[in-house]
């Protein structure tokens, strides 16, 4: 069975970065497009970007110029470079992606951000 797992999370001040990782356990050209979301507490998940095949890149409003997401196909992995982090950016990051048509959800890795 195909498994998504993220890392790279952690508690930062705000203003700091942070780097999270995604990496599959298949070939990422199986998996179309490659996307994070947030979900905070009390508040419904949210999609902030995605990385398709042909090397297409989405963002979500709030987080463009931000964030910004990039691929390693060698490592299988999709990546998001968090910046200039807020306190309102608090919340459990998941990775996602379709294969064979079928969604895949990454267990999430926690970001905390301290004002």
């Amino acid at each position: 069975q195909v498994q998504l797992v993220e890392s790279g999370g952690g508690s930062v001040q705000a203003g700091e970065s942070l780097r999270l990782s995604c990496v599959a356990s298949t070939t990422i050209y199986t998996i179309n497009p490659m996307a994070w979301y947030r979900q905070a507490p009390g508040k419904q998940r949210e999609w902030l970007a995605a990385f398709y095949l042909g090397g297409t890149t989405k963002y979500a409003d709030s987080v463009k110029g931000r964030f910004s997401i990039s691929r390693d196909r060698t490592k299988n992995a999709v990546y998001l470079q968090l910046n200039n982090l807020k306190p309102e950016d608090t919340a459990n990051y998941t990775c996602h992606g379709i294969i064979r048509s079928s969604p895949l959800w990454g267990q999430g890795t926690q970001v905390t951000v301290f004002s």
